[in-house]
C-alpha cells in the first residue's frame, strides 16, 4: 500500500471516530494509532495534520489530540454547506460585482461585440515577449521595487501626462481598476457622494459602491459633461469627488469639448473637490490629435490622473499610473504600503522595456489604423442592417460604439437573443448610476478576430431582433 493511500485510509477511520465522539474528547495517542492500524509514525502525523487543517481536531503539544469544538460542517447533496456564511457576513454588505468586460470563453463561432480589450491579433505579443525576456535578464530584476514604482517608469508615465508633471508626482499601480478602488477609498469616506458622468464605466460604479460611496449622475450631451449641471450637483450633494473620462469616454466615445475642459476643472476646484481623470483611452486614438490631459494644465492638485497600459497592450499587462500632487499622494503611498507594498518589479521592468523601444510607437500607429477601420466597418454595417438604431456618434478613439435602441426593443431582449445567433453584446443599463433614460447597447469593435466578422455580427443582430 502506498504512503498516500495509507494516509487516506487512516484519515477516513479517524473521521468516523471523531463523528462518534463529543467536542473535547481525546483521540488515541500516536503510539496507540501506530500499533492499532499497523502504520508508521509519519502516516499518523500527516493524517492528524489533515484533520487539524479541516478543523475536525485540535492538537495540544505534550497533551494529545482532541475533538474540535467546531465540528466539521455537513456536506449536502455532494456540495459543501456554506449557509453559515450568511450569518458571518451579516451587516457587511458589498455590492454585486461589475459585469465582466469579456467572458473568458465564448461559444465557438461567436463574434464578440462585448468586452473591453483588444483581440490577440491586435496585441503586440512579440514586443511583450521580448520586453519581458530582456527585463528578466537584468541583474536586479527580482529585487524589491520602490513603493511608488521604478523611477524610469514613473518618468515615462509623467511624459505621457505632460505639463510640468514629474516622476515624483507618479505612483505606479497594478492596472487601472485596482487604482480606481484605491483612489475612491483614499479620497472619500463611506457614505459620501461621488459625482459621475451618466452613462459611465460600470467598473467605476462597482469600485465606488464597494468603497461605500454613493454614485450621483451628472448628465452629458454631445459635447461631454455639462459644467452647469456639474456645478448644481456639487452644490446639492456637497460632494468632494468627481470621476470622469474626458477623452474617448466609455461607453459613448465622447471627447469633452475644448471650452468645457477648463470649466469642468474650475467647477471642481471651486467646490473644493478632487477630479479623477480616467484617461484609459489616451493611447487608443484612431489617428487624429488627442487633447492634452486635464492634469497637464492643473497646478494645484485638483486633478488626479489615471492612465494604464492594459488597453493598448494586453489584459495581462497590469501596469497603470496615478498622477497626483500634495497630501493625497502621500495618502496613496501609505495605502500602497498597507495593501501590497509594491508592484512586481519584473512587470515594471518589462513595461520600461516596452515603452522605451521604437517598436512601441509603431505598434500604436498600426493599432490606430486598425481601430479606425474596424470602427468604420461596424458603423457602416449597423447603418445598413439596423437603420432604426440610433448611433450616438462615430468616435475618433476608443473601442466601442454606443447605440440607442428603437422604442419597441429592450436591451434585455436583444442581449438574450444575441447568443442564439452567435454574437455577444453589452447591455447599456449597467453603465448608468441610476435609471437609464432609454434602452442602449455598447458594441465593441476590437475584440472580434477580423473586421469582416463585424459586418457579419451586425447581420446576426438584425436576425436576432427579427426573430424576437
Amino acid at each position: 500500500m502506498s504512503d498516500g493511500s495509507s494516509i487516506e485510509t487512516l484519515v477516513a477511520i479517524l473521521r468516523a471516530e471523531v463523528a462518534r465522539l463529543s467536542p473535547g474528547d481525546r483521540l488515541p495517542s500516536s503510539r496507540d494509532l501506530i500499533v492499532r492500524h499497523g502504520v508508521g509514525p509519519v502516516t499518523v502525523s500527516r493524517a492528524i495534520a489533515l484533520l487539524a487543517a479541516e478543523g475536525a481536531v485540535v492538537t495540544r503539544p505534550g497533551s494529545g489530540t482532541y475533538v474540535s469544538a467546531r465540528r466539521p460542517r455537513p456536506v449536502v447533496g455532494g456540495e459543501p454547506d456554506t449557509s453559515w456564511q450568511a450569518v458571518a457576513l451579516a451587516g457587511r454588505h458589498v455590492p454585486p460585482e461589475a459585469p465582466d468586460e469579456q467572458p473568458e470563453r465564448l461559444p465557438a463561432g461567436t463574434v464578440a461585440l462585448s468586452g473591453g480589450y483588444l483581440h490577440e491579433s491586435l496585441q503586440p505579443t512579440r514586443l511583450l515577449g521580448g520586453a519581458l525576456a530582456r527585463a528578466a535578464r537584468r541583474p536586479d530584476a527580482w529585487h524589491r521595487a520602490p513603493a511608488a514604482g521604478l523611477s524610469t517608469l514613473r518618468t515615462l508615465f509623467a511624459r505621457q501626462v505632460g505639463g510640468d508633471v514629474g516622476p515624483e508626482d507618479v505612483l505606479v499601480t497594478g492596472g487601472g481598476q485596482g487604482a480606481l478602488s484605491m483612489l475612491f477609498r483614499a479620497v472619500a469616506a463611506p457614505g459620501d457622494p461621488v459625482l459621475v458622468e451618466s452613462p459611465t464605466y460600470p467598473g467605476a460604479l462597482a469600485a465606488a459602491r464597494a468603497a461605500g460611496l454613493r454614485p450621483v449622475p451628472v448628465p452629458m450631451d454631445e459635447h461631454g459633461l455639462r459644467p452647469d449641471l456639474l456645478a448644481d450637483a456639487f452644490a446639492m450633494t456637497g460632494a468632494r469627488l468627481l470621476y470622469c473620462q474626458p477623452t474617448f469616454h466609455n461607453p459613448t466615445g465622447t471627447v469633452l469639448a475644448p471650452e468645457r475642459r477648463r470649466q469642468v476643472v474650475d467647477v471642481a476646484r471651486a467646490a473644493g473637490a478632487f477630479l479623477v481623470e480616467d484617461d484609459f483611452a489616451r493611447l487608443l486614438g484612431h489617428g487624429r490629435p488627442v487633447p492634452r490631459p486635464l492634469a497637464a494644465d492643473d497646478r494645484d492638485g485638483t486633478v488626479i490622473h489615471l492612465g494604464s497600459l492594459t488597453k493598448p497592450a494586453s489584459p495581462s499587462l497590469r501596469i497603470g499610473a496615478v498622477t497626483a500632487r500634495g497630501p493625497v499622494m502621500r495618502r496613496l503611498l501609505g495605502m500602497r504600503r498597507v495593501d501590497d507594498f509594491f508592484i512586481a518589479r519584473p512587470l515594471q521592468e518589462a513595461a520600461v522595456e516596452l515603452l522605451s523601444t521604437p517598436a512601441w510607437d509603431r505598434h500604436l500607429r498600426t493599432l490606430a489604423t486598425s481601430l479606425r477601420h474596424r470602427c468604420a466597418v461596424l458603423a457602416d454595417a449597423l447603418a445598413r442592417e439596423l437603420p432604426g438604431w440610433d448611433l450616438h456618434r462615430v468616435p475618433e478613439g476608443g473601442l466601442h460604439l454606443w447605440l440607442r435602441l428603437p422604442a419597441h426593443l429592450t436591451e434585455t431582449d436583444v442581449a438574450n437573443a444575441a447568443p442564439a445567433h452567435r454574437v455577444s453584446v453589452n447591455p447599456g443599463q449597467p453603465h448608468f448610476p441610476a435609471e437609464a433614460p432609454a434602452a442602449h447597447l455598447r458594441l465593441g469593435f476590437a475584440a472580434a478576430a477580423e473586421p469582416a466578422d463585424l459586418a457579419e455580427a451586425a447581420a446576426r443582430l438584425a436576425a436576432a431582433t427579427r426573430a424576437g
